[in-house]
């Protein structure tokens, strides 16, 4: 456990987690979760994340030990996207799990970047290493990975202040009348399952999704959804909650009857960021996956009776 002191020196306001981030390499949100387990104090006293801080304050913070990685390398075949010495963009498949977790200790997106790139970022801890953001397992599609700790930080506080863009594209159940939408509730954890998250005011945190139709299939639309924040499971609760729940997703939803491969039918489409290391404003985009494509075609061929 290593012990680190600061003396603030702003002499206007600024949030804790921002003052903090600025002066380490440590990103805000692990910032935040350090706050969460009262490891850092200003003048003496525990303090959540959200603490104005000014100059004279004291600032403690007592910073855990890496845990050792027992995350093994794995010759896992990578569509790269795109790949420099600060970031690689990989167009992740379906059933992909991006980091271990309890159960699933292998086959992962870390597994495979730990195989090919060997020199990924630690700011997020041995067991997810180079992770800046994550979709999920039955979610394909861009997502980025950094390799260094300056070009995590960077890419981290892009996604922080809403200036990484990410775009996904869904079909959704129903028909959606009206060509646009922003939804605009809240997420947090589901109090009566802890595995799911719901619309709901108490312990939850913003979030804002905008949509855009794209084609009608009668029982059934396929959309594009922006993302203005990036909560967990974010698209698939907010389509959920406006009646119009992503297609194959059985968590929130229903298993589609039209597919042999099962999940929700969302792919990370576009992603655009500036790039660490130039300033130069990249867009990465990952084709539609085949099932994805296959499904559109049923999907017309069926409205046209």
């Amino acid at each position: 456990m290593e012990k680190q002191i600061w003396q603030g020196e702003n002499s206007e306001e600024m949030r804790l987690d921002k003052y903090l981030a600025e002066q380490t390499e440590l990103s805000r949100t692990r910032i935040q979760e350090l706050c969460s387990s009262s490891l850092i104090r200003v003048n003496g006293k525990t303090a959540k994340s959200s603490l104005k801080v000014i100059a004279g304050d004291v600032i403690e913070a007592e910073i855990p030990d890496d845990e050792p990685i027992d995350v093994v390398p794995e010759n896992i075949p990578l569509d790269i996207l795109y790949e420099d010495s600060d970031i690689i963009v990989i167009n992740k498949p379906k059933g992909m799990v991006v980091h271990p977790a309890p159960g699933v200790y292998s086959g992962t997106l870390v597994n495979a970047l730990l195989y090919h790139c060997r020199d990924l970022s630690g700011i997020n801890g041995k067991i997810r290493p180079g992770i800046v953001h994550r979709i999920d397992k039955d979610t394909t599609g861009c997502i980025v990975a950094c390799k260094n700790d300056k070009a995590h930080e960077a890419v981290a506080r892009q996604l922080e202040d809403k200036t990484c863009h990410r775009e996904y594209t869904a079909i959704v159940m129903g028909n959606i009348a009206h060509d646009d939408g922003l939804i605009d509730a809240p997420i947090g954890r589901d109090p009566r399952d802890r595995q799911k998250m719901c619309v709901i005011d108490t312990n939850s945190r913003d979030a804002r999704t905008h949509f855009h139709v794209e084609e009608r299939f009668g029982g059934a639309t396929l959309v594009t959804c922006t993302l203005e924040t990036g909560r967990t499971h974010q698209i698939r609760v907010h389509m959920k909650y406006i009646g119009h729940p992503v297609m194959g997703d059985e968590k929130y939803g229903k298993k589609c009857r039209y597919m042999d491969t099962q999940g929700q039918v969302l792919h990370a489409h576009s992603l655009t960021l500036v790039h660490p290391s130039t300033g130069e404003t990249m867009r990465f985009e990952a084709p539609l996956p085949a099932y994805f494509e296959e499904l559109i075609g049923i999907l017309r061929k069926e409205s046209r009776f």
